[in-house]
């Protein structure tokens, strides 16, 4: 199963993660970065760019590809994630903009109408991150239902990015970004299947408070489900779920994850 590590909050969650990454860019500076949007990782991105400007971490050759966009905003609206990941990671790091990639830049708003040209976008992804050489950290949130990226409950385990219809709860979820108006939110998406996140080299997931409690635990110590998208982490050889106490609050073992954390080589790292 993927390893637990409970911490005290978001800020301590989001040093393990830029340690993480920031050694990567070091002994890798041209590693492949996966992005994701959502509250859970600004933390994390925060982190990760005090460090490359502390640390002097060139970062010019670094690739992000993100896990998803809505169909139907443009580039330009301020709650597409093109906008997201450029204002909260390429902007604050420093990345080249041209190097980092979202599975919708090739639509720019193109209407689910649009079928011929949505349809090839998931393979011509998928495709360029394999050409990328692959992910080599994948940071990921989680949703009150257990979905990942947008592979919502029911989604394919072996599935590649594609469209997806979005949930009503994650639309209620979303609507905050959108002046709390759910009508304003999407229901249609793209996004990076379970199978193709999967694929990705070392996986990150993070989720905070009371509310991730149940998805959490489903994950975490449930069965294998793709009524629980993120439950396919337990398949994962690399796979790392960081947790505040209160997301924490419902895990059985939670105990023996904070023993083994704190006995863990400090060389391991995460």
């Amino acid at each position: 199963m993927p390893e637990v590590i409970i911490v005290k909050d978001q800020d301590e969650a989001g040093e393990l993660y830029a340690r993480c990454v920031a050694d990567l860019i070091k002994g890798k500076p041209d590693a492949v970065l996966g992005l994701a949007t959502g509250s859970s990782p600004l933390a994390a991105y925060r982190h990760l760019a005090a460090m490359v400007k502390a640390e002097d971490i060139d970062v010019s050759k670094v690739r992000g590809f993100a896990l998803d966009e809505y169909i139907g905003l443009p580039l330009t609206h301020p709650e597409s994630y093109h906008s997201t990941i450029h204002r909260t990671v390429v902007e604050p790091l420093g990345l080249d903009p041209e190097k980092v990639h979202v599975p919708g830049d090739v639509l720019d708003g193109a209407p689910l109408e649009d079928g011929e040209r949505i349809a090839h976008a998931g393979p011509e992804y998928d495709a360029a991150i394999e050409a990328a050489g692959g992910i080599d950290v994948q940071i990921l949130g989680i949703g009150t239902d257990g979905h990942v990226g947008f592979n919502e409950p029911g989604s394919s385990l072996a599935s590649g990015t594609r469209v997806k219809t979005l949930a009503e709860q994650t639309r209620v979820d979303n609507a905050r970004f959108f002046d709390d108006d759910i009508n304003q939110v999407p229901t249609h998406c793209i996004t990076q299947g379970i199978g193709t996140i999967l694929k990705a080299r070392h996986l990150v997931l993070l989720a905070f408070g009371e509310g991730k409690a149940e998805a959490v635990e489903e994950t975490c110590e449930g069965g294998v489900s793709a009524f629980c998208p993120a439950s396919a982490l337990q398949l994962h050889p690399h796979a790392t779920i960081i947790v505040d106490e209160a997301a924490a609050s419902r895990l059985r073992h939670k105990d023996y994850y904070k023993y083994a954390f704190e006995h863990k080589p400090a060389w391991q790292g995460i």
